[in-house]
């Protein structure tokens, strides 16, 4: 902390004659040095049992953008006076009114809270809406829910003969608090949080704010709080909420309730944070950022999130007339072919269902949604895998408006747990493994199965509707009016690959542009026969009119994938497109020796054949289309917020191999040209290995990839952070040009002078040597091209600017286990990329995403490597 911040305020007492003296963190004397005028003031107020040295970083900051920043030490804690009294809710409200009376506090001014300081700081917000410009909360709680209990560890501290010595006689519930903290606080820290409670004759204010704590309408502070609630609504103010989501106390159900009461807050979910999240994220930075827009907003007439209204509606007059569900209303009467089913369960036989039957079941399903319960905007998390019933009730909530949730199992347990809750789902329609997980687990939302249960086990479960039972409710087929282009329409999860499953928002306008692009691009219309290895591409057939299968597989497994099950597949739909994962790809290959006379015909009636999601090597791409012989190979380049930006074919990428070969450049994997109506940029990395916010198109130079296309994703669920930093560069519409939506992906690459993109990493797995910045996959294509070297990884060990260079490879035949690679290697790594490589080491196997089981986890790799070259065991990653 800065020393000059702390001050001490004396403050009057009203008519008492008595005045108490209050501790503050006040960053006014450092911006008179600098001569500032303040931009507002930030009133910081902590809960129960820190005090201002929570609000630290965020005073600190503030300083240097120009707010001035005031954390205050409620009464009875931190380093302000002790009165001995008991202060109730609504006098810490009058409390903390009198101190910035005597302060002379002027507007205007932001309120920020955590914990209890939440509750008496909105208090005060909501008694001074003259003064009140914004409102900042992180993991607190302003209504307790009638049909849940208060979080367990109040529950403890207030126990009869626990709250004294918990609380005041000892620092147990100092110390519990302090260990809620991801990462552990360090000692220096946690000392700073306990200077003012050295003593239990200093902890009385502790004790006092959980027996303060209203668990009923008997308590003294259940009005206040009631007050509060209400005036809660109220508020027009723009409203941030700061969450961690691993909060035992404060969960997701009162982020849910905040959300509830100020549908207008900007939310912001820390994934990995918990109760103290001041200290387990870089929030600060987030505070000021959303001050900068929201004052930008209000300034200008629109600015860079302000596309979410503005960007849709550039696309809904045309995109109204034809939303995803159309070509089902137009094939009503058909009896071709729709879906198959290749493997339904329960050993049923191979289920074909025509358009008929499948635009009749959206709409019964439709209409039997609507009459359970299910209302336009509400969230449906489907639970479902690949099937004819995935793809007939997704479209059906489409239909309705509903919103739907889409989280690959492939994620994981945890991975599709964190996801499901945070995206907080109304709703539930699952298969039976789903549905078990989801109880198990508590996920919330009404609950819907696919298949009928057993009463005993619909009740164990909490099963409230069948599918069956769903479809006969609607069997009138009386819908509702379609959704606007503009609203939302599903919210899907990124793979987890990069970072925790991110929660993707696409309207239905900008869904339909992503039909429309790929219908374009691949010449995917009516009549076509799609084989659909890959989730997206499968729900997406209908959109197109496509005949689609997804072959018999483990969906959560790509390498489950055969020969004989793409051309099985092939030959139930007569497929002239297919679609398979680059994971998925390789086993097809690997098995083709099983194929027979009529695999083989189905296959050579295939046109197109496309591989992505990760990078295709290309002699597996060319194995790929020995087995299509008449089709061409393609590999698109995409992402989850933007499923086809650019795309390449085979002979592209030989063309582009020859040439790179003459440019001698950083290498790559090349991804071809933008498709469509998509455009590339690249933001240049500076020497710290950071994109700059200068976009250009210049050939050679290597940046971070950004893209703007109709069908780029909305924004990011709950993460008003991330979905800012990736619109950057955007641009809201005005009267002489329309919105330009653009999405930093993370991706790092390059263009070439005939604008073929090339990909060299992620931005986060970009490393920094004293030499200069360095991107990996180049060197690790170099690195594969030595004899026994079956898949290579560079990472970064030590600090950003000295980073070491260390390659992790695995060998054919594969080693057996963890060790330093031999001279002769190390010598060909360092030789084949001119790089001083600090060391080689050969594993097993190296550890990849769940979804596609072929994205190399950098990160994960860089901290192995550095406690491996640091003296620790040879285990593997």
């Amino acid at each position: 902390m800065d020393a000059r911040f702390s001050r001490l305020v004396t403050v009057s007492q009203g008519d008492t004659g008595r005045s108490v003296t209050w501790h503050l963190l006040d960053n006014s004397v450092a911006l008179d040095e600098l001569g500032v005028t303040p931009k507002g003031t930030l009133l910081c107020v902590h809960g129960n049992p820190t005090w201002s040295y929570l609000w630290r970083d965020l005073v600190r900051e503030a300083t240097a953008a120009g707010w001035r920043a005031i954390a205050v030490d409620q009464l009875e804690m931190g380093f302000s006076e002790r009165t001995g009294s008991e202060r109730a809710l609504e006098q810490r409200v009058a409390d903390l009114d009198a101190l910035t009376r005597t302060l002379e506090l002027s507007g205007p001014v932001t309120t920020v809270g955590h914990d209890w300081g939440g509750v008496v700081s909105m208090g005060w917000a909501v008694d001074h809406p003259e003064l009140l410009s914004g409102v900042v909360l992180l993991n607190t709680a302003i209504h307790q829910p009638e049909n849940r209990a208060i979080p367990w560890p109040l529950r403890l501290a207030l126990g009869y003969g626990v709250l004294g010595r918990a609380t005041v006689s000892t620092p147990g519930f100092l110390e519990t608090t302090l260990a809620l903290a991801h990462p552990a606080l360090e000692r220096d820290v946690k000392n700073g949080y306990r200077a003012p409670y050295a003593s239990a004759d200093r902890r009385g204010g502790i004790g006092g704010f959980v027996a303060d704590i209203p668990v009923d309408e008997a308590h003294e502070s259940w009005n206040e709080l009631e007050r509060i609630a209400a005036g809660v609504r109220r508020l027009e103010v723009p409203v941030l909420l700061l969450w961690g989501p691993r909060d035992p106390i404060f969960s997701d159900t009162y982020l849910d309730d905040l959300s509830e009461r100020m549908p207008h807050a900007d939310i912001h979910r820390f994934e990995g944070a918990g109760h103290m999240l001041a200290e387990d994220a870089d929030y600060a930075p987030v505070v000021l950022d959303w001050l900068a827009e929201r004052d930008a907003l209000e300034t200008t007439a629109g600015g860079p999130l302000d596309q979410r209204e503005q960007g849709s509606d550039e696309q809904a007059s045309d995109e109204q007339a034809h939303p995803l569900w159309s070509v089902l209303d137009e094939l009503r009467g058909s009896s071709d072919t729709a879906i198959v089913d290749m493997n339904p369960g329960r050993g049923l036989p191979t289920r074909v269902v025509s358009w008929r039957l499948l635009s009749r079941r959206v709409r019964q399903i439709a209409a039997g949604l609507v009459r359970a319960g299910v209302k336009p905007g509400d969230r449906v998390s489907l639970l479902v895998p690949p099937s004819a019933d995935l793809t007939a009730v997704l479209y059906a909530c489409l239909r309705i408006g509903a919103i739907v949730v889409v989280a690959d199992a492939g994620l994981g347990l945890a991975g599709l747990t964190r996801a499901v809750r945070g995206a907080r789902p109304d709703h539930i329609i699952g298969a039976l493994p789903g549905l078990t997980v989801a109880r198990a687990f508590s996920w919330p939302g009404q609950r819907i199965s696919t298949t009928t249960l057993p009463l005993a086990a619909a009740l164990a479960l909490g099963v409230r509707h069948s599918l069956h039972e769903i479809v006969a409710l609607g069997t009138d087929e009386v819908l509702p009016e379609p959704p606007q282009a503009s609203d939302v329409a599903a919210v899907l999860f990124t793979s987890g690959s990069t970072g925790p499953a991110k929660g993707v928002i696409y309207t239905h306008a900008q869904l339909s542009a992503v039909r429309d692009a790929l219908a374009a691009q691949y010449d995917v219309g009516v009549g076509t026969g799609l084989v659909a290895g890959f989730a997206p591409f499968a729900l997406l057939g209908p959109a197109l009119g496509a005949s689609s299968v997804t072959p018999d597989m483990d969906v959560t497994k790509p390498r489950t994938l055969t020969a004989r099950a793409v051309a099985r597949a092939a030959a139930a739909v007569d497929a002239t497109v297919v679609f398979l994962s680059p994971a998925a790809l390789a086993n097809v290959v690997a098995t083709a020796d099983e194929l027979d006379a009529l695999d083989a015909r189905a296959l050579d009636s295939v046109t197109t054949f496309l591989s992505a999601g990760a990078p295709v090597p290309e002699p597996l791409l060319a194995a790929a289309g020995r087995l299509m012989p008449n089709a061409t190979p393609h590999t698109p380049y995409g992402m989850t917020e933007g499923l086809l930006m650019t795309d390449i074919t085979l002979e592209g990428i030989r063309e582009a191999a020859v040439d790179a070969v003459e440019d001698d450049g950083p290498g790559g994997v090349c991804v071809g040209t933008p498709a469509g109506s998509v455009r590339v940029r690249i933001a240049p990395l500076d020497e710290n290995g950071q994109a700059t916010r200068t976009l250009g198109e210049e050939p050679g130079v290597t940046g971070e990839i950004v893209l703007s296309a109709p069908h780029l994703r909305d924004g990011y669920d709950r993460l008003w952070a991330t979905t800012r930093v990736a619109a950057a560069d955007s641009t809201a519409a005005t009267d002489d040009a329309p919105a330009e939506r653009w999405h930093h992906t993370g991706d790092v690459g390059h263009l070439d002078a005939a604008g073929r993109l090339y990909v060299e990493g992620r931005l986060p797995h970009v490393i920094v040597t004293a030499t200069g910045v360095v991107t990996p996959v180049g060197p690790e294509q170099r690195i594969e091209s030595i004899l026994g070297v079956r898949r290579a990884a560079l990472v970064g060990v030590g600090p950003r600017g000295t980073a070491q260079l260390v390659v992790v490879v695995e060998t054919e035949p594969a080693a057996k286990r963890v060790v330093l690679a031999e001279a002769e290697l190390v010598a060909s790594v360092r030789h084949e990329t001119g790089l001083d490589v600090a060391s080689v080491l050969v594993v097993p196997v190296l550890p990849t995403d769940i979804r596609h089981n072929s994205k190399i986890d950098r990160t994960a790799l860089s901290h192995w490597a550095a406690a491996i070259l640091a003296g620790g065991k040879l285990v593997a990653p």
